[in-house]
């Protein structure tokens, strides 16, 4: 067998795997030997680029090249349903639909998925282009995203397929991925999804196919559309599409009466609780296409579909007591704790009540009787009071004004909802939050770390602080328990490469409040070492782009703790990165200074990402949207349409990546 004939087996196969890992939930190899076949691929794939296949199951751990996503019309309109929230509403739509056809039908019962809807089509087996709704008229050609989602199909199996159809469905973030998600992200003290739907639409809108790959999206199709479709029922079709490799509901019901339809919608208004994806209804469809183009369509719906939407499940419970969480930055989170309760398949013990306006807007008291939601599904809320029912004498629930872990003062800062700890060196959560801050992937990424092994390094008094980790050795870490030499030699070698990471990440790392990735980048370059960096003054900082009184304040306050001083000496004496390297301040200049520039387009030679900092090192600066104020765009291939009549109405010049390459004095890279 030749190489070429290997690829295209192996390609052949993977396909059948993913399809019955993803699809079928029953795999037939161990996830070692797909990821031996997906690496023998891959490295087939680098040797031989001239057999490149835009669907090879390579394509699924996306791409770190930003892009734009450009428009695309549908070919048929993605109209909305008509929503209902009452049986006796639901009655009407199935007496109108008799009276309308005047013959026997059939109604197809389905779950309505809570996630984002997709339009995929297919070309002669082959997964061409997916759209998103937006406005129904016309979507973002998000393919390259859904490629990353394994439970599409790129190749299509079987046979009986027509040359060219499109299938709709819905793009969801499984309970478990969105749980680890929000857990994630509320270590990071990022801001957390509300809900499982906002999650999924977020994600494949990332510019970044990689993220979207590793966010582990699920989908559902539900709707065949297109010529020559092999049955005249929309139930039978969608059987199928499942043949052909879609992933369908098996919830799905055909049924005749009205009762019938009552049955689903009272049985899967409790068992939908179980489901591993959100719902938030039942949709129902006549079955029969020839029906469906009698009943025809209302100018924003079809007349042969309706959504029934369930209620927001809300419980009535008593609340026990008011704890509080403190995160990296010393931010004070209360946290109402509950008599448990069952709410949407979970059982309900806490619920935040994010910060003292909250609380003191709905006048809370220890032993109340309070509502709490999960509205479509969303993180436990207290959403009201039962104050009738309130008992005599109940203390009203008083915001802390000292930290419930180190008993430091709180304080609020002006226009700022939060309260913080002002011990940010000593109070055990911001110490353990500022290391697995220091250690994350975005600023030291030392592998082998992650917050639980931070925890157990912490409390046995192996690390009190960023700088300690440097001082680790093998025997500290093999003594302590799940902890052997592989994995110690893995930490070793994670914070041995960190001395390498730059400056500009290094002062991110510090946790600095206020200072982001992209603050970093800039009081680095204006302040090329740490040194100059301490020495800076109000007034100094604040003159650099960006940097606001609030930024400059906070800076000036990290650098006059004696405590950061010092922890910055022992980063220096470990060998970490303060200040700029060589390489960096030489290619340093201020050819695009005073510059606004905005990114626009899919590019050949670097990424978005790279481009902006092409930006940033040669003094222009990064915006987001077209202003009179724009100096010019760097346009790459398909520039979005409104951007383009935007900037040729404010005479806004383009500028290709090969143009700008020149103008900044960079060569442009070599054609592969």
């Amino acid at each position: 067998m030749t190489d070429i004939e290997r690829i295209d087996q192996l390609r052949e196969e993977l396909h059948f795997h993913n399809y019955r890992y993803y699809v079928l939930n029953a795999p037939v190899i161990s996830d070692q030997e797909f990821d031996r076949l997906m690496r023998e691929l891959q490295d087939l794939e680098a040797r031989y680029p001239e057999h490149y296949d835009e669907n090879s199951p390579s394509v699924r751990v996306g791409s770190d090249l930003n892009k734009e996503f450009r428009q695309v019309e549908h070919n048929y309109p993605m109209l909305s349903l008509g929503n209902t929230y009452s049986q006796e509403e639901v009655t009407e739509f199935y007496n109108r639909v008799s009276k309308s056809l005047g013959e026997d039908f059939e109604i197809c019962c389905e779950m309505k998925f809570d996630g984002t809807s997709i339009s995929l089509t297919y070309e002669n087996g082959k997964l061409v282009r997916a759209v998103t709704r937006g406005d129904g008229v016309r979507g973002d050609d998000v393919t390259e995203n859904v490629k990353t989602i394994r439970s599409i199909p790129l190749v299509l199996h079987g046979n009986g397929y027509p040359s060219s159809f499109e299938i709709r469905g819905e793009i969801l973030m499984p309970w478990t991925v969105f749980e680890e998600l929000n857990k994630e992200r509320e270590r990071k003290e990022e801001p957390l999804f509300a809900n499982p739907r906002n999650a999924a639409s977020g994600t494949l809108k990332s510019q970044n196919s990689a993220v979207v790959a590793s966010r582990k999206l699920d989908a559902y199709l539900y709707y065949l559309l297109g010529e020559n479709l092999p049955h005249d029922g929309h139930f039978e079709n969608l059987q199928e599409a499942s043949r052909w490799g879609f992933k369908v509901s098996d919830i799905m019901r055909k049924v005749k009466t009205l009762q019938e339809v009552f049955d689903f919608i009272n049985y899967w208004d409790k068992e939908r609780k179980n489901l591993p994806v959100a719902t938030d209804g039942i949709v129902l469809k006549v079955n029969s296409q020839r029906q469906q183009r009698n009943l025809g369509y209302t100018a924003k719906s079809p007349r042969w579909a309706i959504a029934y939407k369930f209620q927001a499940e809300k419980a009535l419970t008593r609340l026990l007591k008011v704890t509080y969480q403190v995160g990296r930055t010393g931010a004070i989170t209360p946290v109402a704790n509950l008599e448990p309760v069952q709410l949407s398949g979970t059982i309900v013990k806490r619920a935040s009540l994010h910060n003292a306006d909250i609380i003191a807007s709905m006048d809370l008291h220890i032993g109340d009787n309070v509502y709490v939601e999960k509205g479509g599904e969303i993180i436990p809320k207290i959403t009201g009071v039962d104050v009738a029912s309130r008992p005599t004498g109940s203390p009203r629930v008083v915001f802390i004004t000292e930290c419930p872990e180190c008993g430091s003062p709180l304080v609020r800062y002006e226009d700022e909802a939060a309260h913080y700890c002002t011990n940010d060196v000593a109070c055990p959560p911001q110490i353990k939050g500022k290391i697995e801050h220091f250690i994350s992937r975005r600023a030291m990424n030392i592998e082998g770390l992650g917050p639980e092994t931070v925890d157990l390094f912490y409390q046995d008094g192996l690390i009190h602080d960023v700088a300690d980790l440097y001082s680790l050795r093998m025997d500290d870490i093999c003594r302590l328990e799940r902890m052997g030499k592989k994995s110690a030699e893995n930490i070793l070698k994670g914070i041995e490469r960190s001395l390498s990471i730059p400056y500009e990440r290094v002062l991110f790392a510090l946790g600095i409040r206020f200072v982001g990735e992209t603050v970093a980048k800039k009081v680095a370059r204006a302040f090329p070492d740490i040194d100059k960096l301490k020495k800076a003054t109000l007034d100094e900082l604040i003159h650099v782009d960006e940097i606001g009184e609030k930024i400059a304040a906070s800076i000036l306050r990290y650098f006059a703790n004696p405590k950061n001083e010092e922890l910055v000496e022992r980063l220096r004496n470990a060998g970490v990165q303060l200040k700029l390297s060589a390489t960096s301040l030489g290619k340093q200049t201020d050819r695009l200074a005073g510059l606004s520039i905005l990114i626009s387009g899919v590019f050949a030679h670097h990424s978005r990402d790279e481009y902006k900092a092409l930006i940033e090192l040669h003094g222009g600066k990064n915006v987001g949207s077209i202003s009179k104020k724009t100096s010019f765009i760097l346009a790459g291939e398909n520039m979005g349409p409104s951007k383009l009549e935007k900037a040729t109405k404010l005479d806004i010049p383009l500028v290709n990546e090969e143009e700008f390459l020149q103008r900044i004095g960079e060569s442009i890279p070599a054609a592969d």
